[in-house]
Order: C-alpha cells, then sequence, then structure tokens
C-alpha cells in the first residue's frame, strides 16, 4: 500500500492492497462501473417561472390561443397547382448545393465560379442543354432573390456639426462618415423565428433552484435582472401574458490589414437574451452584426484635442442611439414575433447586458480612463472600502450640482458626454455593462499581469542571465506538455508575437505546472487560488454556494498577490482590470458576483463570443472583397451569407436536403417523388484525425450521461493471444486476461487464486487505437444539449511515435474522488462464454500522499509498482469516465534542450493531474 493509505470498499468495508486490487475487488464484488459523481453540478431543477410576463402564444392579431393551440404556419400554403417542393428562385437542388458550395462552403472567387458554369455548360452541351448562369453576376441575381433572410443594409451619413475654428478647418471637421446597419428589429425576427433554436430559449424570466435547494444561476433570463424587468413591464396589466426579450450587443473592433494601411473595422453584434447561453456561444446566428460603426481618424498631433475626443464619443453614442431606434415603440408596448417553437407572440424589447472590453467600456460608461465603469473608485485607490456602485441616476445628480473639472477629478465622469442608454427606458449602462472573462481576467489579469510579473521577479531575483535561462526551461517546460484532446500545444514556448483568447486560455491550462519549481510557495497559491476562480465564474450553471467557493478563491488571490509586492515586483496593486475583481463593500457583493447575480453565468456573456464571430462578419468578407470600398462589398457578401443560411435552414426544415444531390435528382428525373424527411440532428463522424468535438445530447439531462465506445476496428494485428502478445510486447497479458476471466466467472477477485485456476482463453482478440468518451461540458462548447466528445487514444504508430493516453477509472478509492489514473497501453475486445468483453489494458498510476500538493492544489500521482515493476490490469471500457492529462513534476531541473513531448509521459518520476484541462475536468476533480 504506497504511502500508507489503505483502500477500503465502501460497500463491504474489506481492505485491499491498492488502487488496483479495489478496482477488481468492487468490479467482481459489485460490478460498480458508474463513473464518479459530478458533486454540485446535479442537473435536477426547480423552476419559478414569471407569473404575469409568461409569454403566451397568441394569433397574428395579438389575441392570445387557447391551452395547446397549435402554432399557425409561419408561410401560405402552396397554391393550387404549385409544387411545394419549389426551390424558388432556384429551378432545382443541384442549382442550390451549387451555388452554396461555391458561396458560402468554399468561398470561390467570382473568376473560379465562372470558369465552374463553363464546365458545367461544356458538360450538358451534347444533350443541348445550357448552365442556369452564363456567368456569376447571374448566379449573384439568383441570390439577390431569396426572400429569406432579407435583412437589408442601409448607409447613415455622419458629420461634424460643431464650432469650426478661422483659417482652413481640420480634415475631420469637413468630413463625412458613413455608419451601416441593418434594422435590429428585423435582425431580432430573424433569430428568434430560426428553428435552430427550438428547446435552446428562455421565453419567460425565471428562478432555479437545484437538487439541493440552493439557487442556481445559468443564463441570463434566470437572474434577477430580467425578474426585475419583468416586474415593471407587468406593471401595465395590458403586457400580462407578453415575453420580455432583452438585446444583448456587444462591439469590438478589430484590425483586417496591418501592412496595408491598417485597416480597422468596429462591427457591433446583436443576440436575443433568451438565448441560453451555449446556444449564444455556438456559430450560427445566434450573434449576427447588426452595424458598423464609423472609424475618424486624424494626425498624432489633433488626437488628444478635447473637441476631436468629444467628438468622437458623441458620433459613436449616437450611432449606439440609431441602431436601438427601431424597437424603442416596443419597449413598453409589444411587438407579434415567431418564436423558435412556431408559435406567436406578442414581445416587449429591452436593452440588455453590453459586451465591450475595458476600453470601449470607458467610452460606452462616459467616464474618464482608469476608473471603474461600475463604481467610483478612485484609480489609483481600487482596492479601499468605501466605493459605492455608478448608476444612471445617481450621474444625472453629480453632473446638475458639479462642475465639469470636478466631475472629471472626484469622480471619474465626463460631463460633455451622455450614454445612449440614457435616451430608453429601464436602460442603466452601469449595471449592463457585462463582466469580460476574456480580457479582464483571462487576457489582462493572467497574461498581462500574472504572467509578465513573473518573469519580471525571476530578473529581479535571479539576475539577467539566469532569468533567461529560467523562461526559456519554462517554454522548454510548456513544449513537453503531453498531447490531450482540445487542448493546444506551445511547441516553441509562450514566445510568440501576437496572442489570441485562444492562445491566452490555452496557456493558462499548463502555465502553474511549468512555473512551478522556479517561484516562490505564495506565487503559485496565488496562480493555483486565481484559477480556481476562473474555472468557478467559467461554469454555466453557478450555485450558492459556488458564489461563497468564488469569493473564498478570490480572497485568497488577493492575499498571495501581495508577495509581488513584497519582492519588489509591483510598488502596489490598483488596476482596472484586476479591480472588476476586487471586493466593493456593498451590500457584500463584489462586481463578478453581483453580476451572476443580475445575468446569470458571465461564461454567456463574454467578448470571446464577439471576437470569434469576427472571422465570418469581417475577416472572410474583407478578404474576399477588392479591397476598394472594401466595406460596400462586405456588406453585400453578408446580406448573401445570410439569405443562403436562412434559405438552406428552411428546405432543410422541409425535409429537401435529405439524401446526396445526385441521388436526389435521380429520383426526381426517373418521375418519382423524393421522400421528404425531417432533418435528422447530425451526428459527429469518427475521424481518426479528430481529438474532440461538439455531440448532440438531450437538452435535459439526468445523471451524469458519461459513456465511452470502441471506435472501428484496426487491421493487421494477430487474432490470436500468443501472437497479439509478442506483437504488443506484453508479456504479462495472457495472464491478466486469465485473472479477468476468472473475476468475470465466478464473480470474486482473483489476487489469490492459481494462475492454474484461471480459464484459458483460446479465441480471437480485436485491437482498437481509440476510444470515444461522450460527456456532458459544463462550461466549454458543446453541442445541442452540450454534450462533448473526447478521443482516447492508444495508438503506436500515432503521427511517428506511441501515443498511450491517460484516464479516469472510477474504483471508489478514499482519494482524488474515487478516481484512479490508468495508462492505456491497448483496447481490445473478445468474445468469451457467449458475451462481448470490451476492455483496455492499463498501467495504474495512483496518488502520492493523502491530499493535493499544498502549494498547486493539483493531485500528483506516480506509477504504481510491486518489487519495481508497474502495476497493469485489465479493466472493462464501462470503467473509464473520461481521458486524463498529465504533466511531469519538473522541479527545479531544468529539461534537456532535445526533449520531445511524446516522451513525457515515460520519463519523470511523479506527475501532476491536470484539472484545468477543461471545465469538466475541474469539476471531475476539484
Amino acid at each position: 500500500m504506497p504511502h500508507g493509505v489503505t483502500y477500503t470498499c465502501p460497500e463491504c468495508q474489506r481492505n485491499c492492497a491498492s488502487p488496483g486490487g479495489l478496482f477488481r475487488h468492487r468490479r467482481s464484488a459489485h460490478r460498480e462501473f458508474t463513473p464518479a459523481p459530478e458533486g454540485e453540478n446535479d442537473n435536477t431543477f426547480q423552476l419559478t417561472y414569471h407569473k404575469l410576463l409568461n409569454a403566451l402564444p397568441c394569433d397574428a392579431d395579438g389575441a392570445y390561443l387557447p391551452e395547446y393551440a397549435a402554432p399557425a404556419p409561419p408561410h401560405a400554403p402552396p397554391a393550387h397547382g404549385q409544387d411545394p417542393m419549389a426551390w424558388t428562385p432556384f429551378n432545382s437542388r443541384l442549382e442550390f448545393d451549387f451555388t452554396h458550395f461555391h458561396f458560402v462552403q468554399v468561398q470561390s472567387s467570382e473568376g473560379s465560379i465562372n470558369t465552374a458554369l463553363d464546365l458545367w455548360a461544356a458538360s450538358v452541351l451534347p444533350y443541348g442543354a445550357t448552365a442556369p448562369w452564363k456567368n456569376t453576376k447571374e448566379l449573384y441575381a439568383t441570390i439577390d432573390r431569396i426572400q429569406n433572410g432579407d435583412m437589408p443594409w442601409r448607409t447613415h451619413q455622419v458629420r461634424y456639426t460643431g464650432p469650426i475654428p478661422a483659417g482652413t478647418p481640420l480634415k475631420w471637421m469637413t468630413q463625412t462618415y458613413e455608419v451601416c446597419t441593418r434594422n435590429l428589429r428585423d435582425v431580432l425576427h430573424h433569430q428568434l423565428a430560426s428553428r435552430d433554436f427550438k428547446g435552446l430559449v428562455d421565453m419567460i424570466p425565471y428562478r432555479q433552484f437545484n437538487h439541493n435547494g440552493w439557487r442556481s444561476w445559468s443564463n441570463l433570463m434566470s437572474g434577477d435582472w430580467a425578474w426585475k424587468q419583468a416586474d415593471l413591464i407587468a406593471a401595465d396589466p395590458a403586457n400580462h401574458g407578453c415575453a420580455f426579450v432583452p438585446v444583448v450587443a456587444g462591439s469590438d473592433k478589430t484590425t483586417v490589414s496591418v501592412a496595408t494601411g491598417h485597416q480597422e473595422y468596429h462591427p457591433v453584434y446583436v443576440s436575443p437574451g433568451n438565448l441560453t447561453g451555449p446556444a449564444r456561444c455556438a456559430h450560427g446566428k445566434g450573434v449576427l452584426p447588426v452595424t458598423f460603426l464609423a472609424i475618424p481618424k486624424t494626425s498624432k498631433k489633433h488626437r488628444s484635442k478635447p473637441a476631436y475626443q468629444k467628438f468622437c464619443r458623441q458620433m459613436y453614442h449616437a450611432s449606439l442611439a440609431l441602431v436601438y431606434q427601431p424597437i424603442k415603440p416596443f419597449m413598453e408596448s409589444p411587438d407579434i414575433v415567431r418564436c423558435p417553437d412556431g408559435h406567436l407572440r406578442r414581445v416587449v424589447y429591452g436593452i440588455g447586458p453590453y459586451i465591450a472590453d475595458y476600453p470601449e467600456q470607458v467610452w460606452l460608461a462616459a467616464i474618464v480612463q482608469n476608473w471603474c465603469p461600475k463604481c467610483d473608485a478612485f484609480p489609483d485607490r481600487l482596492d479601499a472600502d468605501g466605493a459605492r456602485l455608478r448608476t444612471r441616476t445617481k450621474t444625472e445628480v453629480l453632473i446638475e450640482c458639479f462642475d465639469p473639472g470636478i466631475l472629471w477629478d472626484d469622480y471619474g465622469i465626463q460631463a460633455d458626454i451622455v450614454p445612449f442608454t440614457n435616451e430608453f427606458p429601464c436602460a442603466d449602462i452601469h449595471e449592463l455593462l457585462s463582466s469580460d472573462l476574456l480580457h479582464q481576467v483571462i487576457k489582462g489579469t493572467f497574461k498581462d499581469h500574472i504572467v509578465t510579473w513573473i518573469n519580471e521577479y525571476l530578473h529581479l531575483e535571479h539576475g539577467e542571465k539566469r532569468a533567461l535561462e529560467m523562461i526559456q526551461d519554462i517554454d522548454w517546460r510548456l513544449s513537453a506538455v503531453p498531447e490531450f484532446p482540445g487542448l493546444h500545444r506551445f511547441p516553441d514556448g509562450r514566445d510568440f508575437t501576437q496572442w489570441t483568447g485562444d492562445n491566452s486560455k490555452a496557456l493558462m491550462k499548463i502555465y502553474l505546472a511549468a512555473v512551478a519549481g522556479y517561484i516562490p510557495s505564495d506565487m503559485v497559491k496565488m496562480l493555483s487560488s486565481f484559477m480556481d476562480f476562473c474555472y468557478l465564474v467559467c461554469r454555466n450553471t453557478i450555485s450558492t454556494p459556488d458564489l461563497t467557493a468564488i469569493k473564498d478563491a478570490l480572497d485568497r488571490c488577493h492575499q498571495y498577490r501581495e508577495v509581488f509586492v513584497t519582492c519588489g515586483v509591483r510598488v502596489d496593486i490598483s488596476l482596472p482590470r484586476q479591480h472588476s475583481l476586487q471586493d466593493i463593500k456593498l451590500c457584500s457583493l463584489i462586481h463578478y458576483i453581483r453580476f451572476i447575480q443580475l445575468f446569470g453565468s458571465p461564461n454567456g456573456l463574454c467578448s470571446s463570443i464577439m471576437e470569434s464571430k469576427h472571422i465570418k462578419a469581417v475577416k472572410e468578407p474583407w478578404r474576399r472583397s477588392s479591397r476598394f470600398n472594401a466595406l460596400s462589398q462586405m456588406l453585400v457578401m453578408l446580406q448573401r451569407l445570410d439569405k443562403l443560411v436562412a434559405f438552406k435552414s428552411a428546405v432543410s426544415e422541409r425535409g429537401m436536403l435529405t439524401e446526396t444531390t445526385s441521388s436526389y435528382t435521380a429520383q426526381v428525373l426517373a418521375g418519382e417523388r423524393p421522400q421528404l424527411v425531417a432533418a435528422a440532428t447530425a451526428t459527429a463522424v469518427d475521424d481518426e484525425n479528430d481529438d474532440d468535438g461538439m455531440v448532440h445530447g438531450p437538452n435535459h439531462r439526468v445523471g451524469s450521461h458519461s459513456t465511452i465506445e470502441l471506435s472501428p476496428p484496426e487491421r493487421g494485428y494477430p487474432k490470436t493471444l500468443a501472437a497479439l502478445t509478442l506483437h504488443i510486447n506484453q508479456p504479462r497479458f495472457p495472464g491478466l486476461l486469465r485473472c479477468f476471466l476468472y473475476e468475470e466467472v465466478h464473480g470474486v477477485p482473483a489476487d489469490d487464486a492459481p494462475i492454474e485456476m484461471c480459464p484459458v482463453f483460446e479465441g480471437h482478440i480485436t485491437v482498437y487505437h481509440s476510444a470515444i468518451a461522450r460527456f456532458y461540458a459544463p462550461s466549454d462548447l458543446g453541442g445541442a444539449g452540450g454534450m462533448y466528445r473526447e478521443r482516447v487514444r492508444s495508438n503506436p504508430a500515432w503521427h511517428g511515435y506511441a501515443r498511450h493516453d491517460t484516464v479516469l477509472v472510477n474504483v471508489g478509492a478514499p482519494l482524488m474522488g474515487g478516481i484512479v489514473i490508468g495508462r492505456v497501453m491497448l483496447f481490445f475486445s473478445f468474445c468469451f462464454a457467449d458475451t462481448v468483453h470490451k476492455c483496455a489494458l492499463v498501467h495504474w498510476l495512483v496518488p502520492v500522499g493523502n491530499a493535493p500538493d499544498p502549494d498547486t492544489g493539483m493531485w500528483v500521482v506516480e506509477m504504481e509498482r510491486e518489487h519495481g515493476v508497474p502495476m497493469m490490469a485489465i479493466i472493462l471500457v464501462d470503467a473509464i469516465a473520461r481521458g486524463s492529462h498529465l504533466i511531469g513534476v519538473y522541479g527545479t531541473a531544468a529539461l534537456p534542450e532535445d526533449f520531445y513531448f511524446s516522451s513525457s509521459l515515460d520519463a519523470f518520476n511523479t506527475y501532476f493531474v491536470n484539472p484545468y484541462a477543461d471545465h469538466h475536468m475541474y469539476e471531475f476533480l476539484k
């Protein structure tokens, strides 16, 4: 028994010699294969809905329908004699599929499309036929005739109207700026009518309680803000039975080209707040661009001029106010909208949370740089007690009472800027600004501050030369981390020029293990506490105990971060990005905790959602443009893309995209009527090169719903036991298999049974190189229902090296939540006594000590050995919960320069069990 730990069966109290022995006992005696429990994330919830704003279905005139009435059809039925399968404005499925393939999927250029049309024309010429279009211009005209998803763009002219000084005016004073917008009401109607979101919307504000009776917050409509807004709307009895639709918006500048003139665009995106967080995060029409804001430019000499800065900010707020004007009449009286379930409803709109990084929050809140947009804490005393939350009413009173200079110096208020939200009812920009996980926590606090400070500490403590050696070794440690599904590798460490949000997220997952050994204990504890905070606030569902855990992690983080002051790296720590995490003692709330209670999980309102949209909404259309007057071309492209996507969704819903294009066309040419089949939920393709991805599952899960299944079998392996043993070079394999069969036949552990008493296997064995685990991913991106797939590999020749992944196996041990780590050396199956056994041959790795490492908070494991020989076992794949991620305990020794990551799982004596590999792993292990 390693390290004096006793492994006792929780059912019968039998003592076992090792985790492997406990597993064998429980498998044979109790048939226990259930993955470890998921603790607080039990998915049994009790929901209390708002009784007055309860989203009753209605007809086109707004009259409420009887209970259980069927929804009105979205389109008029086909006229007499009209083919209900018409592809108008296309003539056939072939024409649509050709258009969608070239314009949406491969994004062909006009020249490539013209070439394809010419080849099409040549192929049908011998039959006296012609291609449907002569050139790309005619094809584009067909796309423009699509009625689905028609949300045209309109350009508004804006210019400076203030006083112009004598002499030659500055260029920015006379220039006309263009603000390109869509009708926000049309965009919301299009998004809410999408059947893709059926089951993924919350049309009624609700309060959620978990199986323990604790209040839980998940989606926006589960927060106190939505309930409060519903109360305000329901104060008018005429609105009873309506639905509340908050508009979530976000904006973020993006650069598409630096080399050709630093071309920037400033898109604004919108999303109905009724969508669940995962639906908003997923790629699709849940978030759409609604505006491209103008970006005034002038010389460096004039950028700091008050007149220019005032004009830029005023135009910014005027443009945003213009965006919301189409829905302003329906913020107090209802609009009729079709919802994803097909029903019409009376809805009342409202301005919801606004997602932006800190520089843009400064503009939105009309405050002075370095001040907090949510409270009035002084920039040089952000951590001090006594700060009070900003409100629209308080700001208006202060502006009436004090001069602009006092407002600027003492309150951080820009008196000459009026936030756009002031034009709309029940909207307070200070309250609505979203807590930004990406820029405040991940990029800001972690990458820009913690990583930088650690490097500065190494230079201060060890001198330039030694510090550079340590930093280089930290980079080697990062590059030596074993592969894991969904985990970005750093082959050159963290030394690259342009960081993305994904880079920062990936570095967070492995950075703690890499720096442990080079920095003081308090720095390690600070980083560990910060990681706990990050993973807690990133959950899709956060309960009341989680709020306590968040505050505890934040308190520990603040306690240990003082080490950066005592060691001389910082004089003080008073930074707006970290202040957003800091304790502002108003009703015992801190900004993040208050935001969670008001708006639900911050994970569904993160600026990473907007950044991910830049690729499809800005960067790809820009690359497809001629670069001259690119924005107008980009807008046309976006409009056509939206139409094609909406058209595809409509015909798919009618079952007209089943089978392949050729088989569908063959049925039509044969005079047959293709069978209309409702679009089925897509399943993940078993691509051997894919490690992870989204997979669909039920929207309301029960229990863990964690499953694992073997991938297709591999060819080229011997089928007999003796030959396979030689092929895989595992001489103990036959004996382990006989012991496994003994336990299966007799139902007792084979520890004391002579090998001669164990059954002999003489059948065929099938070998597999991987298995697929499917489980719910609490905060990582998942498919419909939130499920995620992960591939666990045991491949002797994976991209030039042997890859044998590690897995979490439930043995009911007293440590690590009943989990033990196993390294899979072989996946195989065989039939014995008319029963098919799907198994894995594993090496056991067992905990070192009775608790996690006190500094990092991570469990440390080592190979279980008996007389110096690694312990192995055969287990059923059903006992595997999912893959695990190990990182070597590097200590203070430097890695060899030629160390390759493929050797990591064989090179170290002990390993950290990395709980930060993904959010599901964190909840499993923490």
